[in-house]
């Protein structure tokens, strides 16, 4: 890692904990490349590794089209998810713990055996799933007013924040991923909706890819780990006292509130 990159991570992690924005990373050095970001983000993980949390799964960003064409990519990103960012279904989230929260409906896979690239396909992906689980993932970003570009939102640990599973553990054999719906209720009233063939088509190839690009830094994809597929819909803006409810087809719901 250069001094460069490690001042980066520097000023996310500071930006975390302060719970102060800082400016985007691309507009203090549009050259920063996508593994220079992956090279920052996983300095800050394994700070927090350092400090005793752990590594329990991963997640997939950026795998709706649209998402993908606002900041001109063609594939989506990952981050990972760590024991301190578990909220439990029905919980509370304190405002006090996020800069900028936005939450997001979606499908999670819980493996049952490891998935290693470079060739893993959606059938792999199934077969290696223990069960799946409906999922709000809080994203939340260090940069301010979300004014990210791609290297900014991989850097920033793909601006995720919090998690949380709730339905029913359900094999995946039993659904069917594409068509599977999803309603997203913001204090009683519904947001938006969506379906599991928003996220590239099906969440399962999400997965595929993740385990493929993460061949590229030699990382395994483990048994055991909770793997966030990818938003179904659009993120909604969460403020204190909001409480999200997300239904989906077949596997059940899950909810949470924010809280001062």
């Amino acid at each position: 890692m250069t001094a460069k990159t490690y001042n980066f991570a520097e000023k996310l992690a500071e930006a975390e904990s302060t719970r102060i924005g800082i400016e985007p990373l691309t507009e203090i050095n549009p050259q920063i490349t996508i593994n220079e970001a992956y090279s920052i983000q996983l300095e800050n993980i394994h700070r927090k590794v350092n400090n005793g949390e752990k590594v329990i799964g991963k997640k997939i960003g950026l795998t709706s089209k649209a998402m993908q064409e606002l900041l001109g990519v063609d594939e989506p990103d990952y981050g990972h998810l760590l024991n301190s960012m578990v909220i439990e279904n029905n919980g509370e989230i304190s405002c006090t713990r996020r800069l900028q929260p936005k939450v997001e409906a979606e499908i999670a896979f819980i493996l049952k055996k490891d998935l290693k690239g470079p060739n893993v396909t959606a059938e792999d992906v199934i077969a290696a799933t223990d069960y799946i689980m409906p999922a709000l993932e809080i994203v939340d970003s260090r940069i301010k007013n979300w004014q990210i570009q791609l290297a900014d939102t991989i850097a920033d640990n793909a601006s995720s924040g919090l998690y949380v599973l709730g339905g029913t553990p359900t094999k995946v054999e039993e659904v069917d991923l594409e068509l599977m719906g999803m309603a997203l209720y913001k204090n009683g009233e519904i947001a938006n909706t969506g379906a599991g063939a928003a996220a590239l088509g099906n969440p399962a190839i999400c997965v595929a890819w993740l385990a493929n690009k993460l061949f590229e830094y030699d990382i395994t994809l483990k048994e055991g780990e909770v793997i966030l597929s990818g938003a179904l819909s659009a993120a909604i803006e969460a403020i204190s006292g909001d409480v999200f409810l997300a239904k989906f087809a077949q596997i059940g719901v899950v909810s949470v509130r924010f809280v001062d």
